[in-house]
């Protein structure tokens, strides 16, 4: 007997080949001010090609300039300084992408990322409106630090602000750039670190108007200093709670969006390049459970329904860049059939295509039953993902759009120096 979930299925998914046919998407997500594109993995090459097609018709064909993305803001803004033309940039696209050190490089050091980049390059050079790239993530406390230091080093050596950074960087300098080890020590401090990048970032606030020139340069040194605050608050979680920290790091990422949305005023419009488990609604998936929100659902909250739209990706099977443990080489490796039953699997029963769909008024209803939906991470070992893999989630209420590849194949990483493993 055909379950009603599958009917729902056949009768409305739109079948995908280019990124033509994903006009219906572009006319569904109408007026939006954010689109969140998603990715069930880091290590997709469709789930990035196909959020690039997309990214460029939005910027193309509906006037999106900023694009915020889940990596760290020092390394991005190596892209954003490329792409826009200023001073002491990259000469071509893979050597900008060599900023991105953190492991896992693979992430944004790739050939994908590589030919957008060169997109936006050359599309910014002809073009009046400029496209932003900005990074979203908390984890570069050490490098956002050495940012603010160093860029007030050499613009106000005389100023305040200089020594409130100053003695912020004392506070870490003791844990030899381990965050692990700031986090088990910090739980015998005193406030005095989070006194300090406190009255940092409240300083840098305030004297902004001294730091603002035409290579937003005022953008990049607040940035950085929220990222020192929240990541000296995310670090110091990670011994508490899985959860708070989960909760710090992606109410993090709101906040870095809204400061970059509010520098480039009330009409920019921004698309936002995440993995599901963080731009699509935790309200509707296992995560509310454990007290955990994500960027998708504060969104929604923060802003009217029509000025939001979320698009998830998934696929059935096929390989993927990532890794058997952390900080070790990354690897390709096989992604097996979706699990019996699963979204992804109900997908690919009802018809082994690539297709989407759009969820509204009409069908809504039909696809909000719980059901398991895949996410892979950077670490991935497919022997375990029947029990690992698989987030509890109303699919319709989790996004607004869901764009499924059926066999789907790994990105190629680029090779990068002297990698950071945290």
């Amino acid at each position: 007997m055909v379950q009603p979930l599958e009917e729902a299925v056949k009768q409305y998914a739109q079948p995908f080949q280019s990124a033509q046919d994903l006009t219906p998407l572009l006319d569904a997500i109408g007026d939006a001010k954010i689109v969140m594109l998603g990715e069930a993995s880091h290590g997709t090459s469709e789930f990035y090609t196909v959020r690039a097609e997309l990214s460029k018709r939005l910027i193309q064909e509906k006037g999106f300039s900023l694009i915020a993305v889940e990596g760290d803001w020092p390394s991005s803004q190596q892209v954003n300084r490329y792409i826009r033309g200023f001073s002491g940039s990259g000469q071509q696209p893979r050597e900008v992408l060599q900023a991105f050190k953190r492991w896992p490089t693979w992430m944004w050091a790739n050939e994908e990322i590589a030919e957008f980049t060169g997109w936006l390059k050359e599309y910014n050079e002809n073009s009046e409106q400029q496209i932003g790239f900005y990074g979203i993530d908390v984890y570069s406390l050490w490098e956002s630090i050495e940012e603010v230091v160093h860029y007030l080093t050499h613009t106000n050596p005389a100023g305040g602000d200089l020594e409130l950074a100053k003695k912020a960087f004392s506070c870490f300098e003791p844990f030899n750039r381990q965050p692990e080890k700031y986090a088990i020590s910090s739980a015998n401090f005193t406030q005095l670190c989070v006194d300090e990048v406190s009255k940092l970032l409240s300083s840098i606030r305030i004297n902004e108007e001294w730091y603002k020139d035409d290579q937003e340069s005022d953008l990049n040194l607040e940035i950085n200093a929220l990222v020192v605050k929240n990541a000296e608050d995310y670090y110091r979680a990670m011994v508490q709670s899985g959860e708070v920290s989960w909760n710090i790091r992606d109410e993090h990422m709101v906040e870095a969006i809204n400061e970059v949305r509010d520098y480039h005023g009330s009409d920019a419009k921004i698309i936002i390049w995440e993995h599901n488990t963080h731009i699509g609604d935790a309200r509707a998936t296992g995560m509310k459970r454990e007290g955990m929100l994500n960027v998708g659902q504060v969104l929604r909250e923060q802003n009217r329904p029509k000025d939001v739209f979320a698009i998830g990706f998934g696929t059935y099977s096929g390989t993927v860049i990532a890794s058997g443990s952390w900080g070790e080489p990354h690897e390709k490796i096989t992604v097996p059939p979706a699990r019996l039953n699963s979204w992804e699997e109900v997908l690919h029963r009802t018809s082994a295509n690539d297709k989407f769909f759009i969820f509204n008024e009409e069908n809504r209803s039909l696809f909000d039953d719980w059901i398991g939906h895949r996410a892979i991470g950077v670490v991935y070992n497919p022997e375990f993902e029947a029990y690992g893999n698989y987030v509890p989630s109303k699919i319709s209420q989790r996004y607004d759009a869901f764009i499924f590849i059926d066999q789907t194949t790994a990105l190629t990483p680029l090779e990068v120096e002297n990698p950071i493993i945290d």
